[in-house]
């Protein structure tokens, strides 16, 4: 099964999902098919979709034509508040420990995770 089709659906919903484990309470991301802590069976979650950025750089060379008429643009390693960290795309004059908030942009018809700065 492709785990992380939930994520992507998630995100086709406005909803950032993320899985908890339901032996031991871990929680993960990026989607696993067992605990990476215990082996125990996962269970998807909703995240408050609020969190402090780790870490940010700036992509001049984007990878593909879709992220070609971005460019420049930044990702961010954002600690959720919920206990995990991800990488997205983040708006302009963010710093490292800013609390954003996730909204989604789309781009080539998939709704992409982006943090904005949290007021």
């Amino acid at each position: 099964m492709n785990e992380d089709r939930h994520f992507w659906e998630g995100c086709d919903e406005g909803e950032l999902r993320y899985q908890l484990c339901t032996a031991c309470g871990d929680v993960q991301f990026p989607p696993r098919p067992f605990c990476r802590h215990c082996g125990g069976r996962p269970r998807w979650a909703v995240s408050g979709a609020r969190g402090c950025v780790y870490a940010l750089t700036s992509v001049a060379r984007a990878p593909s034509a879709e992220f070609a008429a971005l460019a420049p643009y930044d990702i961010l390693l954002v600690d959720l508040d919920e206990g995990f960290r991800m990488m997205a795309h983040g708006g302009a004059a963010l710093g490292i420990g800013d609390r954003v908030r996730l909204t989604f942009r789309v781009l080539g018809g998939r709704s992409l995770p982006y943090f904005l700065k949290d007021h």
